[in-house]
């Protein structure tokens, strides 16, 4: 299954390639508007016959440390005058999660991160055909997302690029991929999808050893043709580099290239998708001007592993 790569590298060509290859193609509905996931799920399904997921965040809103969040946007005026811009509004949005219910109505599969819909919604979902399953990174959300009645569970290891799927930016960092699932098949019975450093046979293999249904891979589709990753992005992962886990960017725990930016500014407050708002412009100034040291470059442990190669091509080499 294709990871679903929100922030610019999931694409309709991409989600589609993956299920014409006999996979899954997830589209990211996180960061879009509504008509936009509408728009991309259109041009998916004109591209594949195949199965397809949506995955859509569930956001809670928690406090936050205002002043620190000031503090933090006063540490990053420099780089965004540097750059031409204004920070953005740091603010709280659901990230239209309704809407974008409405406008994946059919779809094959949808997936939750951050945090899991209420039994309600999930039923209703299941009564109209579409499969509902919950990120989780530990067995307490395991339990919970079992007791809401979701379908199964993406079990997202420590390795994974990108945001954690953690429900709580302060909760304990996830375990490694084969710990977790190990924990996981002795605490729920329900399928587990395995994801975090999925990038080769030999993780496949060892992730279904361990108890997994299937496999998601991200990172490994990061330089396909298909994918929308950015040119600095792109030469980013060519460059290698070590992965480190920040929330410089977007106030959330996520694993990414080690850049500049990060290195600048190890202390953001924990404050999503607040932080987000902030450096979007920022981030969107540095990628037009081809900047990979202050963008976030998301990749896991194994990015290493990505080829510049037809998404299809990816799908024949990871299968088991």
């Amino acid at each position: 299954m294709l990871a679903p790569l929100a922030g610019g590298p999931s694409t309709p060509p991409l989600a589609a390639a993956v299920s014409n290859a006999g996979g899954l193609g997830f589209l990211a509905a996180g960061y879009l508007a509504a008509d936009e996931l509408s728009a991309r799920l259109a041009q998916a399904r004109a591209l594949t016959g195949g199965p397809l997921g949506v995955n859509v965040f569930v956001l809670e809103e928690t406090p936050v440390d205002h002043e620190a969040l000031a503090a933090y946007a006063r540490e990053l005026e420099p780089e965004a005058a540097s750059l031409g811009v204004e920070l953005g509004d740091p603010r709280f949005d659901d990230d239209e999660l309704a809407a974008k219910l409405e406008a994946a109505a059919g779809i094959d599969v949808l997936s939750t991160t951050f945090g899991c819909m209420n039994a309600e919604t999930i039923a209703r979902l299941h009564a109209s055909g579409t499969s509902v399953w919950a990120t989780v990174t530990s067995a307490a959300e395991a339990r919970a997302a079992r007791d809401a009645g979701v379908a199964a569970l993406v079990v997202q290891g420590a390795e994974a690029g990108g945001h954690s799927g953690a429900w709580s930016d302060t909760s304990e960092p996830a375990l490694p991929l084969l710990a977790l699932l190990a924990d996981l098949r002795a605490t729920v019975e329900l399928p587990l999808v395995a994801t975090g450093g999925i990038a080769d046979r030999s993780a496949v293999v060892a992730a279904l050893d361990a108890g997994a249904a299937a496999v998601q891979a991200g990172s490994a589709f990061l330089l396909t043709p298909e994918a929308g990753t950015s040119e600095p992005h792109r030469r980013a992962l060519a460059a290698g580099g070590d992965t480190a886990v920040t929330r410089a960017f977007t106030g959330r725990r996520a694993r990414g290239i080690m850049n500049a930016f990060m290195r600048a500014h190890p202390d953001a407050p924990s404050a999503y998708p607040h932080v987000h708002h902030l450096t979007a412009p920022l981030r969107a100034a540095a990628r037009a001007a081809g900047d990979e040291q202050r963008i976030n470059l998301w990749a896991g442990t194994n990015y290493m592993r990505a080829e510049n190669r037809p998404a299809a091509e990816i799908v024949a080499r990871l299968r088991a």
